[in-house]
């Protein structure tokens, strides 16, 4: 027990002598700060399409904080313009009801060919025939022709039934409310 007494002293007093020595230091800490130090950027990519043969666009961006830049760059495929080009090629091969019908896969020029009276062809009919199979077939029509709408609203009102309107219907069951509701027996046609 003497020597676990012992020490632990000699410990206690090595603890406090390190103390004592250790706060007479002095220590002196000097830095610099650097505040016109600008963040980087982030750069976007130069994406070229100058070539007049090709249907596409260009775009680029790139957004930066002061932790993380991020930038991207995309091509954008123009529809209309291959269109084009695809008719132009099948048109120089002399297949032109097929140049005709890659056009009408536009509902701008279906629109057209239809109020010119000169109707797209319709799985290789043309003309009046080709009239006919779009009337039975309205799902193949291109998607946003505003003629066919008006066109098929047309129709249905042609194939309406002449009778009562809607505010008709609703003062002739008014009427009859009345008369039920006053115990008058009459015959309403």
């Amino acid at each position: 027990m003497k020597t676990l007494f012992i020490l632990l002293t000699a410990i206690t007093l090595v603890a406090v002598a390190t103390d004592a020595n250790s706060a007479d230091t002095n220590t002196t800490v000097s830095s610099t700060v650097v505040t016109d130090k600008a963040p980087p950027t982030a750069n976007s990519p130069s994406i070229v399409v100058n070539n007049s043969d090709v249907c596409k666009t260009a775009a680029a961006g790139a957004v930066q904080t002061q932790i993380l830049g991020i930038s991207s760059g995309i091509t954008i495929t123009d529809e209309n313009c291959e269109r084009i080009k695809l008719s132009r090629s099948l048109y120089s091969m002399g297949m032109k009801v097929a140049a005709v019908s890659t056009l009408c896969a536009d509902p701008r020029v279906w629109d057209a060919m239809y109020m010119a009276g000169t109707v797209c062809p319709y799985m290789g009919d043309i003309g009046d025939s080709a009239r006919a199979k779009w009337e039975e077939n309205p799902d193949m029509i291109p998607e946003g022709s505003e003629v066919f709408k008006k066109v098929e609203m047309v129709k249905q009102e042609a194939n309406k039934k002449p009778g009562m309107t809607d505010g008709q219907k609703l003062l002739k069951f008014i009427l009859a409310g009345m008369v039920m509701h006053s115990g008058i027996v009459a015959f309403v046609p």
